[in-house]
């Protein structure tokens, strides 16, 4: 087969969650098994892949286990709870590549790294944490959290108290040079979990982790950056990106120029907790000297891939 070059392709985390009557970790496996079917299909047509995820619920879940066993165990630092996501998930892809290219004879090597994103300490986003974690408690038990432990707490849309944490932009992923030795080796990769566990360097230079979340499409753009990826490709819900999202006059967008996200961007066609990220996350890559991106949903990467489907994001 044709070398294509290498893709980074970010899998959301909610992916793994069909709804909420399938949670469980076979669930999760299935799901995740599926995705990675599309990803091989990939793989087949000469595609060198990192395939990178999301892990919101996956960590919901640690942080849950870890509340509901405070009485007898340790709390989970958050960064912490972003590893054990990128170990159990990097686990569940690595065992669905191997068997889909076992049951394909494909002579493939798979391996999940994890990794570390560093995020600049003096990034205003610590100063203003907007991102929800954990469960809903009442407004006494928040405060007590907050006094104790140094939370942030918001009440939050009228369903209780929750933690909020910082969202700070990803500077560098610190394992994208193994990474890369590893897709130069001819590895299939599955790392960036989760954005990446977020590090700072400290005064010394030194790395420490911190409580805080990163958003996956960035921390994949910056990874897809770092190892000169050719493509990349933003794995979501829908087949392809619109304007005028569910009005009268909505448009789907087959093809756009970096100048046209950028105007349907400050139109404000792209909400701010769903499309906007992802938008922003390629335009990251594609002005760091990438050459093209493509959203679209899990099964249709292959049409999309072959020019029938999907929205590509290309230069002007």
């Amino acid at each position: 087969m044709a070398k294509k070059g290498v893709a980074v392709v970010a899998v959301g985390g909610n992916s793994l969650i069909k709804d909420k009557n399938h949670q469980t970790i076979q669930d999760q496996y299935d799901a995740g098994a599926e995705s990675m079917h599309h990803i091989v299909d990939m793989i087949e047509a000469g595609w060198d892949v990192v395939v990178t995820h999301g892990n919101g619920p996956q960590v919901g879940f640690i942080l849950r286990r870890s509340e509901l066993s405070m009485h007898e165990l340790h709390a989970v630092p958050l960064d912490y709870c972003g590893a054990d996501s990128q170990g159990s998930i990097g686990y569940m892809f690595t065992m669905a590549l191997d068997n889909e290219f076992k049951a394909r004879g494909i002579k493939k090597n798979v391996a999940a790294v994890v990794t570390q994103t560093v995020v600049d300490r003096n990034d205003k986003a610590f100063q203003n944490p907007t991102k929800p974690i954990g469960s809903f408690m009442e407004e006494a038990k928040a405060k007590e959290h907050a006094k104790a432990e140094g939370w942030s707490v918001v009440e939050d849309a009228g369903r209780g108290w929750r933690r909020v944490v910082a969202s700070p932009i990803p500077v560098k992923i610190v394992e994208a040079p193994a990474i890369k030795t590893l897709v130069d080796a001819g590895f299939t990769v599955v790392g960036v979990g989760g954005g990446g566990i977020p590090v700072i360097e400290n005064e010394k230079g030194d790395l420490e982790g911190v409580e805080a979340v990163i958003d996956k499409d960035f921390g994949s753009s910056v990874l897809a950056s770092l190892i000169n990826a050719d493509l990349f490709v933003i794995s979501t819900a829908v087949e392809k990106v619109a304007i005028n999202f569910n009005k009268p006059d909505q448009k789907w967008l087959d093809r756009i120029t970096v100048s046209e996200a950028k105007k349907y961007m400050a139109e404000g066609h792209f909400a701010k907790g769903s499309m906007l990220p992802k938008i922003q996350a390629i335009l990251m890559f594609l002005e760091k000297g990438g050459k093209e991106a493509l959203i679209t949903n899990p099964e249709n990467i292959g049409r999309a891939l072959k020019g029938e489907t999907g929205t590509w994001i290309v230069q002007d």
